[in-house]
């Protein structure tokens, strides 16, 4: 509902806010270049003020302060009406007062579109059109987000859609009081609003006398310049006239002949009111506010142009496959609201293509067995909306879920993509599944999910999916060829000195990032130690990945690389020499870095594996208890970040280091050294301890079956530290 209000009062109302919003940013210039202009004023009385005019120009008829401060008088000159800009220092004209023409012209738009009533009713049209963009934008962003508490997270995404999120959260403030103001102002100008005090009646009686001094009046002498709205001088001849007082807090007359106040009405609160709103909507009182909202308002267009660009891209996105729905022997549905899942299910597609099955791929809202006649396999790929709602693409698919029979011919999968820093972590994808097995649907695989887009994930979940099937395909999931950044080589550190296993460490200078990239979203992401680097060698569009040992808070990108027999990626990090570049991009490895809190840690690695536990030991500033575990071939030729491990344990950042040796005269390898350590690994484990494995599959393998000898006569299970997040491996 929230989203479909927003989409259609957008692209309905784009031109009119958009040719608005520009012409009111245009307007909140002149009260500032106003504000710059005028002379200075004085502390002094509208006595003294109105004395010292009269005595330059004795035909004033009217002095009018505006909220910005300046005064303005109202004479004659012969016979023509004059308005000038007033000195309050001197009482003498410094310039004319008439608006500009520009200024004039872009009034009458702004307020009208030069269509008088209508035109004002037609720009209220558009202001109420703002508020409600603004308001279900508001919401929105919210439900994204994962609740109000969370709006302020940075921004996700990139391209169009997060500089719409981003342009959007830092105008919504300016915006909301725009669109407020100008309904207020246009319902005072329609007489929708409670009627304001107004001036009093005209007195019945005066004192018919004339002549009082206007600097002798001692109403005036009380009054403060800088509560002036307006004074009006009593015509020429005519001694039933008054002075006519105007000020903050209210309007009354004054008798001409004796100077005494005769009458007077106190302003009530829809005055006040109206008069702050005008003062917030035009800046003029407030010019830093006026430029604040006009700025603001410089964010319509390119609310409007992202907003556009996104809907027509959604619109253009191929969401089909080769087989139709009643040929197909296996449909994907997909629920998505930014396109990236429909990537996904494209990868799926093809690979179970090319194993000669039949797949039809569409969205989840298209959910109808009773019209898949050949389908014997339905596989559901969804993201979820805000708090665990139902993204664009599956609208009232769970109503048709639980409305459908089920057919027992149809084997089910579920897969959910989300975010698990976010509350609602796949929270729809896992209520499909529940809802799935409460009414006896054939589960075709476990319900399981993809965290942050990790095509570590997408491809475990694709080898179990092959495994069951009975094929034999991995899902190589590339958003065809990935937006890379230039990286350029800063240093470099060989190891392996026979040659035989060369290695080097490279420590990569991260891209200097321009303010729009930043908006955008288009710049190399932020990264921890553990995350991944892909790299595009020369020559390919198949990306190596490479653990990263580094965060983006060291100001450096770090990689350990052994060069592979064959190997072109490795081949080509190995020879890289400083100052030459590399085409990388980042993605999250979230599950595989040390949990937060103070227990402890152990870190368990070999060869290049010892990369991103030394970033989580470089990180490790809080100095929690964090152990070393690693086998390298020879401490002389393969001793990696040996300096920096010393250095660390010195500092407290990491609580021991044991190396293992496998080409010394009593060779050792890492599962040795924690059999020799196992009192120590139990103590740690039982105290709530997390094991990081990073490194080769062999290595991996001995390494659980040593922590499993270890443990397991204790009553600790991996399989249980697994699931609780105690136990994870970044295996390769």
């Amino acid at each position: 509902m929230i989203r479909s209000l927003h989409r259609w009062f957008g692209l309905i109302a784009a031109a009119l806010v958009t040719v608005i919003a520009i012409s009111g940013t245009a307007l909140s210039v002149f009260p500032a270049l106003e504000t710059l202009t005028i002379p200075t004023s004085q502390q002094i009385s509208v006595a003294e003020l109105a004395a010292r005019i009269q005595a330059v120009e004795p035909s004033v008829e009217q002095i009018r302060r505006a909220p910005t401060g300046r005064i303005t008088a109202y004479y004659l000159e012969g016979d023509q009406p004059v308005s000038s800009i007033i000195d309050p220092m001197t009482g003498r004209p410094v310039g004319s007062a008439n608006t500009t023409n520009v200024e004039r012209w872009l009034i009458n738009f702004h307020r009208s579109l030069f269509l008088n009533d209508t035109g004002r009713l037609v720009a209220a049209g558009g202001a109420a059109a703002l508020l409600t963009l603004a308001l279900s934008g508001l919401s929105l962003l919210a439900r994204r987000a994962g609740g109000w508490r969370l709006i302020l997270k940075p921004a996700k995404g990139t391209g169009n859609r997060r500089l719409h999120a981003v342009v959007s959260r830092l105008a919504l403030p300016g915006l909301l009081l725009s669109s407020l103001t100008a309904l207020w102002m246009t319902a005072a100008t329609f007489g929708y609003l409670p009627e304001g005090a107004g001036a009093p009646p005209f007195p019945s009686e005066v004192s018919g006398a004339t002549g009082v001094p206007v600097g002798t009046i001692s109403v005036l002498r009380r009054t403060s310049v800088d509560t002036l709205r307006s004074l009006r001088f009593p015509a020429v001849d005519n001694a039933t006239d008054t002075f006519t007082l105007k000020t903050d807090t209210g309007e009354g007359f004054i008798d001409q002949g004796t100077g005494a106040l005769i009458a007077w009405q106190g302003s009530n609160w829809v005055d006040r009111v109206t008069d702050f709103v005008v003062m917030l909507h035009t800046g003029r009182g407030m010019a830093w506010v006026g430029l604040l909202l006009g700025v603001c308002a410089l964010a319509i267009p390119v609310l409007s142009w992202t907003g556009l660009t996104v809907w027509f891209t959604g619109r253009g996105r191929k969401k089909g496959s080769s087989a139709s729905a009643r040929d197909a022997d296996t449909i994907v549905l997909v629920g998505s609201d930014g396109g990236t899942t429909w990537k996904f299910a494209e990868t799926l597609s093809k690979s179970l293509s090319v194993q000669g099955m039949r797949v039809h791929v569409a969205p989840m809202s298209a959910f109808e067995p009773a019209r898949w006649a050949r389908a014997r396999r339905l596989i559901l790929l969804t993201a979820t909306f805000g708090d665990g709602e139902a993204p664009a693409s599956a609208r009232g698919f769970l109503e048709r879920l639980r409305r459908r029979p089920v057919r027992q011919d149809l084997s089910l999968a579920v897969l959910g993509f989300g975010d698990r820093s976010f509350p609602s972590f796949c929270g729809f994808a896992a209520e499909v599944a529940r809802v799935a097995e409460e009414k006896g649907w054939n589960m075709l695989l476990p319900y399981d999910s993809v965290d942050r887009q990790s095509i570590q994930d997408f491809a475990r979940w694709g080898r179990n999916l092959a495994q069951t099937l009975g094929r034999s395909f991995e899902l190589n999931h590339l958003q065809t060829r990935p937006k890379t950044w230039d990286l350029s080589l800063a240093s470099r550190r060989d190891y392996g000195a026979s040659g035989e296993a060369t290695t080097v460490i490279l420590r990569f200078s991260l891209p200097k990032i321009s303010i729009r990239q930043r908006l955008t979203g288009k710049t190399l992401p932020r990264f921890e130690a553990g995350d991944l680097v892909g790299i595009l060698p020369q020559g390919s569009n198949v990306p190596r990945f490479y653990s990263l040992a580094s965060a983006s808070s060291d100001g450096f990108l770090e990689i350990c690389v052994r060069k592979q027999p064959g190997g072109l990626c490795s081949g080509q990090l190995t020879t890289l020499e400083p100052g030459q570049t590399v085409s990388a991009f980042v993605r999250a490895n979230p599950d595989f870095r040390p949990a937060r809190g103070r227990r402890p840690v152990i870190l368990i690695g070999a060869g290049t594996g010892i990369g991103p536990l030394a970033g989580f030991a470089r990180a490790n500033m809080a100095r929690r208890p964090m152990y070393l575990y690693f086998g390298t071939r020879h401490p002389a030729s393969d001793a990696f970040y040996a300096e920096e491990l010393s250095n660390w344990r010195t500092e407290g950042r990491l609580a021991d280091v044991v190396a293992a040796f496998s080409r010394t005269v009593n060779p050792t390898y890492v599962q040795d050294v924690l059999r020799n350590d196992g009192a120590r690994i139990r103590k740690l484990v039982a105290t709530g301890g997390q094991i990081l494995v990073c490194g080769g599959r062999e290595m991996a393998l001995g390494v659980a079956a040593a922590l499993a000898d270890i443990l397991t006569p204790h009553g600790i299970d991996l399989a249980i530290l697994k699931a609780e997040g105690r136990y994870a491996e970044d295996v390769y």
